[in-house]
């Protein structure tokens, strides 16, 4: 289709990570490999917090549900790279694009809300030590991922709900390997003026904005408590807390900063970028917070020594 023949869409074709034939296989198995280990590394969290009663605290169950979304985000956007390839058919019905971006819109504000409440966490534990069980208690725990989970699910209804309302497109050819709001906002010959202020409002300052400001209010309070310990021991002790929830921000909102704020003429350019925040960053989330941690390495540890005494 070109701009003469504008019209509606049952079925959109992902152009996917590369046009190159030769490129193919090594991002099959790329892509490959990254999802095997994202789901691995997950899933043995998710185990380790559900089995061990050591790691059943507040920072664990927060790192537990992290994990179900790392999960359920690269599942979302990455199969459809590697049916593709297996299958030779790149197409995506029109229903089944709308719910890819809504399940991935969903699964990133969620993302970012929990980091929310788990910053609100680290800032409970080093400014207020002696209160955290109290203050972090159960039913504190639950509501702050229940409210992550419904506020984002409902959040991301509206703009799905005018994208697929859409009447014509210039051409059913994602530049994308899965269903996003930009890439489709291009295509589009319908008014998105809606929508572009709905984004820029509901999905830059409430969705994005407001959680790292919330997050940066928090690290200012951890920063100036960790200032009045008197020893270096003390100081150490509390920025290792911090350093691993620091990174994870850092490194989400990095990612997509420079993947939404590029320029729609040069977005062919910022599927890498995609592909990063989509695939890399969910896979390096369990090493940055819990596989290379103590408590964790102990009860794995304790439960490879169980599961070897049994066989």
């Amino acid at each position: 289709m070109n701009e003469n023949n504008k019209t509606t869409v049952a079925y959109f074709v992902l152009s996917g990570v590369s046009d190159v034939p030769e490129l193919q296989v090594p991002i099959f198995l790329l892509v490959l490999h990254i999802y095997l280990t994202t789901l691995g590394g997950n899933l043995i969290i998710i185990l380790l917090v559900c089995l061990d009663s050591h790691l059943h605290t507040p920072m664990y169950f927060f790192l537990c549900n992290l994990s179900v979304i790392d999960i359920c985000s690269t599942t979302v956007t990455l199969h459809k790279i590697l049916v593709n390839f297996v299958t030779g058919n790149n197409e995506v019905s029109f229903i089944g694009c709308m719910m890819q971006v809504y399940f991935f819109t969903w699964l990133t504000c969620a993302d970012l809300m929990l980091l929310t409440a788990m910053g609100y966490d680290r800032y409970v534990a080093v400014c207020k030590p002696l209160y955290y069980t109290t203050i972090m208690n159960c039913n504190v725990c639950a509501g702050l991922a229940i409210f992550c989970w419904v506020l984002s699910l409902l959040q991301m209804i509206p703009s799905t709900v005018i994208i697929s309302q859409f009447s014509c497109y210039t051409s059913n050819i994602i530049n994308h390997f899965f269903c996003d709001l930009i890439p489709l906002m291009n295509l589009t010959c319908s008014d998105t003026s809606v929508l572009e202020l709905l984004i820029f409002t509901d999905g830059g300052l409430v969705v994005t904005f407001t959680p790292f400001f919330l997050t940066f209010i928090s690290y200012v309070f951890i920063i100036m408590t960790i200032m009045k310990i008197k020893t270096s021991t003390g100081r150490s002790k509390a920025f290792y807390t911090c350093s691993s929830h620091v990174t994870a921000v850092v490194l989400l909102y990095t990612t997509l900063i420079c993947q939404y704020l590029t320029p729609s003429g040069t977005f062919k350019s910022s599927k890498l970028l995609s592909l990063f925040n989509t695939a890399v960053v969910p896979m390096l989330n369990p090493f940055i917070y819990s596989l290379k941690n103590k408590d964790v390495k102990s009860a794995m540890q304790k439960k490879l020594k169980y599961v070897i005494s049994t066989v």
